[in-house]
């Protein structure tokens, strides 16, 4: 395994972009060769040295973590602005900007909707998925990466969206790791589970989980009167 001692990540706009540069190298490796591939060529791919990236990330298994991770998040983030990507999906900005239970609900529908499109045309995403179900074979440390990641740290934009409700009293999050969980095992898991036996869910089956499942988490999250 290839580690470095464990230090503070670089920060500020400069190292963010280097770290933008390393993830997209990271992916486009890992895609092409597997898990295998070493950090002296994730590093050149970059155009980085390997200093930074270890600086960065501090394992190659961080290093896919944060790969995989960023690829399950995506589809929920408009990044069209910010970086020239388009995830697909809407801005989460738009659950913390509506207004009244009706605009949560309505938001949180919306976001459904896209991110169930966006991880049904997202071909890398499905990739990714693959990739890490066959490397769990040869390389067991990922699991317990993964594992010891968690549930937030996998899907930050949502987290920190749900988070951010929950601090203005517009749900009751008493277990944030669980609430990701379930939103993503109510509107999304199923897409991908059709998609390991080579289908995908109708729009009309599509729309039913995503407003039945908006209307289940809502119901469980809505604070008391």
């Amino acid at each position: 395994m290839d580690h470095e001692p464990a230090k503070p990540a670089p920060t500020g706009a400069r190292a963010a972009r280097k770290r933008q540069a390393v993830v997209r190298a990271a992916r486009d490796l890992f895609l092409r060769e597997g898990f295998g591939v070493g950090m002296d060529a994730i590093a050149a791919e970059a155009g980085v040295s390997k200093v930074t990236v270890y600086n960065h990330f501090g394992s190659k298994e961080a290093l896919f973590t944060a790969v995989v991770a960023g690829a399950l998040d995506e589809p929920l983030a408009d990044r069209g602005a910010a970086d020239g990507a388009t995830g697909g999906g809407p801005d989460l900005a738009r659950l913390l900007d509506s207004e009244g239970p009706d605009g949560l609900r309505a938001a949180l529908t919306e976001a459904g909707r896209a991110w169930g499109r966006a991880v049904r045309d997202d071909a890398e995403g499905r990739a990714l998925r693959t990739l890490v179900a066959t490397e769990l074979h040869r390389f067991p440390e990922l699991g317990r990466a993964w594992r010891a990641h968690g549930p937030a740290g996998h899907h930050p934009e949502v987290a920190d969206a749900l988070r951010a409700l929950a601090d203005r009293g517009r749900l009751d999050i008493p277990d944030l790791e669980v609430a990701v969980l379930q939103l993503y095992s109510l509107l999304v898991f199923p897409h991908m589970v059709f998609e390991q036996y080579g289908t995908e869910l109708t729009e009309e089956l599509s729309e039913r989980l995503v407003a039945d499942g908006v209307e289940m988490f809502l119901r469980h999250y809505t604070p008391a009167p």
